[in-house]
């Protein structure tokens, strides 16, 4: 089963992305979740999750921190970003970090 692990700070998004996806029976083992960067962390070590779901902005630890030292400890992990917000150009970023892309829009 492939590992994954969620980070959203807005609890109603978070439970809804949590209970509303049948993990198991799509292949995926669902191990964990947190509501910022600096408290999942840690778990996120501990569980060494193939994917790792995160927002962009949220207090403490943000997405984009968060994904830069998760690559750095655990390069193999996929790493999924979500954001509502579309007028940050995020690029830059994950050019810097050394995160492959593919966004969407839509």
């Amino acid at each position: 089963m492939i590992k994954v692990f969620l980070v959203e700070d807005e609890i109603i998004i978070r439970h809804g992305i949590r209970d509303n996806i049948n993990w198991e029976e799509n292949g995926f083992l669902f191990v964990g979740e947190a509501g910022d960067g600096e408290y999942a962390y840690p778990m996120i070590l501990k569980t060494e999750p193939d994917i790792l779901i995160t927002d962009v902005k949220m207090p403490f630890m943000d997405g984009l921190e968060l994904s830069r030292i998760v690559k750095k400890a655990l390069p193999e992990t996929k790493i999924v970003i979500l954001s509502g917000y579309n007028e940050f150009d995020y690029q830059p970023f994950f050019n810097a970090a050394h995160i492959r892309t593919d966004c969407r829009t839509d």
